[in-house]
């Protein structure tokens, strides 16, 4: 089921004051118990020039990280743009590859619930019966600038 208007201006609401104290735990230089599954992101706006901190969750899918991309904040990653990363603890170099082939989100959706199951419950497409993704709300998502961010992480400087 979709989340109407009003839910989500409340879960964008309650996302930026839970933000503001998860970026000093995220931001402290040793892992937390907070950090198996969540890491800042640092970047600077495209158009504003303006730095920003984002708790975002993760999970690894090999030597790459995911993050599930929806919102205008993945905008700022397109053409290979500088961003930091600080992972359990560490600051990293990163690299940021917007996923968005449907049968490849979908597959990657997979990782990212076996890993981290909680990022399931911020993940806004519906299942089928057989936990295959809604095909018309995954192609609406993708429309919509629903991605999948694949974090191409550097050695810590």
């Amino acid at each position: 089921m979709a989340m109407n208007e009003a839910a989500m201006r409340r879960r964008a609401r309650t996302m930026r004051a839970v933000n503001v104290p998860m970026r000093a735990v995220l931001g402290l230089p040793f892992p937390t118990p907070l950090s198996a599954n969540l890491m800042l992101i640092s970047y600077t706006g495209r158009k504003s020039g303006k730095a920003y901190r984002q708790p975002v969750s993760y999970a690894r899918d090999g030597e790459t990280l995911l993050t599930p991309g929806g919102g205008r904040w993945t905008l700022n990653l397109v053409g290979g743009r500088p961003v930091r990363i600080r992972l359990r603890g560490r600051d990293l170099p990163a690299s940021a590859e917007l996923v968005t082939d449907a049968a490849e989100v979908e597959r990657l959706l997979g990782v990212i619930t076996r890993e981290n199951p909680r990022a399931a419950r911020f993940i806004p497409i519906p299942r089928r019966p057989d936990g295959r993704l809604e095909p018309d709300a995954l192609d609406a998502a993708l429309r919509h600038g629903f991605s999948i961010v694949r974090w191409h992480v550097g050695p810590a400087e």
